[in-house]
């Protein structure tokens, strides 16, 4: 009977550096799980009222629209407003500009922390289509004075 053969050692070496620098190599290839997706939301209105229309300028028939650009801060209040267009009539400005004080918003978010956030903000002043109660009180006080 013949003695089994044995293994040969000396292929078995190099077999085994090969192995694991494949494994190296293709460890290497793997790609890193990705981040997760960051999820953000723009600055939302809550409490918005129009401005007050100053009267005069209703009666006369006067509007315009404004275009401010407001800074919407992490507690959902404008802190900072620049007027991008004027109406043309610094009485709407002003009105704009004092209506924005007040405003609330639900502010924007990043992976749901609440961040600062510019946006644009157009405020229209439409005169009415019939002419206010009030612009006859203004009509007669205009004629007291002359």
């Amino acid at each position: 009977m013949k003695a089994p053969a044995l293994p040969d050692r000396r292929g078995s070496r190099g077999t085994t550096l090969a192995l694991i620098a494949s494994a190296l190599l293709l460890g290497g290839c793997q790609k890193a799980a990705p981040p997760p997706p960051v999820t953000t939301t723009r600055p939302m209105a809550i409490d918005t009222p129009p401005p007050v229309y100053p009267a005069e300028l209703a009666c006369e028939g006067t509007g315009g629209q404004v275009l401010l650009m407001l800074t919407i801060g992490v507690e959902g209040k404008p802190t900072e407003a620049r007027m991008l267009r004027s109406s043309g009539v610094a009485a709407l400005d002003a009105a704009a500009q004092d209506a924005i004080r007040n405003w609330r918003f639900e502010p924007a978010k990043v992976n749901d922390r609440p961040q600062p956030a510019k946006i644009n903000v157009p405020i229209t002043f439409t005169p009415p289509a019939i002419r206010p109660a009030e612009c006859f009180v203004l009509d007669e006080k205009r004629k007291d004075k002359l």
